[in-house]
């Protein structure tokens, strides 16, 4: 009887183990197909990178528009399709509809799926309406709404197999992320630094919706899933209560630090990685100290939520420069020997380079040449000030002081680049970034908090660089291993669309305006562009279907750039300053909201 029970109980053990390997192994095979395209970011590993090659720099000259769709929404269009099997996936902006596009028939609509939510979240959402897209895992579509209802479709019929609510609109709490899928779990980010909300990130069951864990970015302990002796920061404990410590009072439970970006997975470590918000408020006066931990990239054991290890950026930030860009991961050599590199493009201007296992830093330049707030960061292991970026009192909005505007700060508080993903080409061991060439004045004052109401206290403006180009962004490539810009095509407008590598040699971005471009991934050389019908905010991807490879962007103006057409706005300093800094853009594009496939022609 005994020898039956432990049966059965290894039984268990080895069913549960392989419930919790199948999420992760499905995903893993599907991102290894370049036919599809099964989470936004093309892999774990956030590349978006494709070994298609049918379309190549010699040829891409020659793609054509092979077919649109209407998604009948307008605003920001970010994000992209998933392509699985014979079927593509598209999202868009709120109320956050998706549909099922029959690629076996000219796209056919096979199934809508049109929650109902409560308008009220579209002025809780701080800069435009925008969903950054779905991931698919184990059969189901997973969509995280504006409202923070996670919801689970069964991707063959659209109906709902599972929901859970994440987070609450009425504190200021929305949704604008994707969400990403690892092992037996979702895990999925939340919204609303500019209200005062306290970040987290959460893991759902993949197939019941049950919370399994949640880990705030600021808080004790138990609240941060932080280990005060094995969780490290630059090589050393983080000590007790390190969520607090660096807080006045109990202003950590309104301290910011939101989840609102990109996830990436590493399945031989075992760690995923993701980077945490501005802190509450924006005037840095009303919050003395490091406010750890915002604006700090994270590596966390995706079973528990454990952290690992945590590298804080920007210590008690003064600008907005949000760290929830990207983490991309790659295998490359440095010192003679292959690393395990993450590489981060942050809103603060600088381009990281750090190992993923122990979080040791190992790069840290300007990626923008305006960027000027800092010098650089000190990169002696043996100072106090390891890590720390040294600021320049000129551009400081706390020297300075409340009610004081503080002039030429470069980048703009929307980072020389914002959420928009760069790519990585093996090919060439290059990344090409979307950047935005933006710089601001900023004027903090004092504000008081209300659940629910804006949380700012900062007013702003902003420009293109000066002395520059005369436009508002850049495209690069970006030597990460030495720090450097390889090549950089100036463009009139930010860049805020995410880029796409492949074998073809070749890299493909959209722009404000509404072009899609595509570029020698070499030399950067310009080989194609099209004039989509409303401004690009979207990702590009690719996918072949009946043996032909397409391209496919949804275009659709808004974001954080285009918030003054998208939301219909005039004065110059709402949209957080972006109103007036783009105004240039009516002359440009218009509201719109399609997803254009291109293809060489038959």
């Amino acid at each position: 009887m005994k020898m039956k029970r432990m049966l059965a109980f290894t039984a268990a053990v080895a069913t549960a183990m392989a419930g919790q390997a199948l999420a992760n192994e499905s995903v893993k095979s599907l991102t290894k197909n370049p036919n599809g395209w099964a989470i936004q970011t093309g892999d774990y590993a956030n590349t978006r990178y494709s070994n298609l090659d049918q379309i190549n720099r010699g040829n891409v000259g020659d793609l054509q528009v092979a077919w649109t769709f209407s998604t009948g929404v307008l605003r920001g269009h970010e994000g992209s399709p998933l392509v699985i099997g014979d079927t593509m996936f598209v999202h868009t902006p709120f109320p956050n509809i998706v549909y099922a596009l029959d690629l076996n028939n000219n796209g056919a609509i096979k199934w809508k799926y049109e929650p109902k939510q409560d308008p009220d979240v579209i002025p809780v959402m701080c800069c435009d309406t925008v969903n950054r897209g779905l991931a698919y895992a184990e059969g189901k579509v997973f969509l995280h709404q504006a409202d923070t209802t996670v919801v689970a479709l069964n991707a063959n019929t659209g109906e709902v197999v599972w929901s859970a609510v994440n987070g609450d609109p009425s504190k200021g709490e929305t949704n604008t992320a994707t969400v990403l899928p690892v092992k037996d779990k979702i895990i999925v980010g939340i919204s609303g630094g500019e209200f005062g909300v306290r970040g987290h990130v959460t893991a759902y069951n993949i197939n019941t919706g049950e919370q399994e864990w949640r880990a705030y970015s600021m808080g004790p302990d138990s609240d941060t899933l932080m280990d005060p002796e094995k969780t490290t920061h630059l090589g050393k404990p983080v000590g007790k209560d390190s969520g607090t410590a660096t807080w006045e009072g109990d202003q950590w439970q309104i301290g910011g630090g939101t989840t609102w970006g990109w996830y990436s997975y590493d399945p031989d470590l075992d760690l995923f990685y993701y980077g945490t918000g501005n802190p509450s408020t924006w005037n840095p006066t009303q919050r003395p100290g490091d406010n750890r931990w915002s604006m700090t990239i994270f590596a966390r054991d995706p079973d528990d939520g454990m952290a690992k290890w945590a590298y804080q950026m920007t210590p008690h930030d003064e600008w907005d420069f949000d760290g929830i860009n990207e983490m991309i991961l790659v295998d490359q050599e440095m010192g003679g020997a292959m690393r395990k590199l993450l590489v981060h493009f942050d809103r603060n201007g600088l381009g990281y380079t750090l190992d993923r296992e122990s979080g040791e830093l190992l790069v840290a330049e300007k990626y923008d040449p305006a960027v000027n707030w800092t010098t650089g960061v000190d990169m002696d292991k043996n100072s106090a000030n390891y890590g720390r970026p040294a600021v320049v009192a000129q551009y400081s909005t706390e020297q300075n002081g409340e009610d004081v505007n503080t002039t030429g700060v470069c980048p703009a508080a929307l980072g020389s680049k914002d959420q928009q993903p760069a790519a990585f080409s093996p090919r060439t061991g290059l990344f090409y970034v979307p950047t935005n060439h933006v710089c601001m004045d900023y004027e903090p004052f004092r504000v008081s908090y209300t659940a629910g109401q804006p949380y700012v206290g900062a007013t702003l403006s902003m420009y293109p660089a000066p002395s520059s180009h005369g436009g508002m962004g850049n495209f690069i490539a970006w030597d990460a291993t030495e720090g450097e810009i390889v090549w950089s095509l100036p463009e009139k407008f930010s860049v805020w669309s995410g880029a796409l590598a492949t074998a073809g040699d070749v890299v493909f971005y959209g722009t404000l305006e509404g072009f899609l471009k595509a570029v020698d991934a070499r030399s950067g050389q310009e080989l194609y562009k099209f004039k989509t019908p409303s401004g690009i905010i979207g990702n590009v991807m690719t996918y072949s279907h009946d043996g032909r490879q397409y391209v496919a962007v949804l275009s659709g103006i808004g974001g954080w750039a285009g918030i003054g057409l998208a939301a219909g706005l005039t004065n110059p300093n709402d949209g957080l300053g972006a109103v007036g800094g783009y105004a240039g853009l009516n002359n440009y594009t218009a509201l719109g909201g399609q997803l254009t496939v291109f293809a060489l022609p038959n």
